[in-house]
């Protein structure tokens, strides 16, 4: 049984990772739409990253409104791992310090959320 403590934490990182997801998704979204079509190799994947991120944050958003407790988990998986691998791939990309940084916030995000399912 939850104490009403352990309820509230666990509404409130919800809450934090759905935000989270919906900032991140945003940031990568707006990456996505600065990069050109002549874009370098690096550029192009940057773009393919910031766009599968953009997805998994959206989709775990929808998810965690959704309150599909059985898949929460995997889900929220899912969406550290791609938000990480994404912050690595912007790092090295000129001017996408905060992209990253929605990407790790994201992640961090998810990492609590998580904490709270165990």
């Amino acid at each position: 049984m939850t104490t009403q403590q352990e309820l509230v934490r666990f509404l409130e990182d919800r809450f934090a990772c759905a935000q989270a997801c919906t900032d991140c998704s945003r940031a990568c979204v707006l990456r996505v739409s600065r990069s050109g079509p002549d874009a370098t190799d690096h550029e192009a994947l940057v773009r393919r990253k910031a766009l599968l991120c953009a997805e998994v944050c959206d989709a775990t958003c929808r998810m965690l409104a959704e309150q599909n407790l059985q898949e929460e988990p995997l889900q929220a998986k899912w969406c550290l791992l791609v938000c990480l691998e994404c912050a690595q791939v912007l790092d090295a990309q000129p001017g996408a310090e905060a992209d990253a940084q929605a990407c790790r916030d994201c992640a961090r995000a998810c990492t609590e959320f998580l904490a709270t399912l165990n």
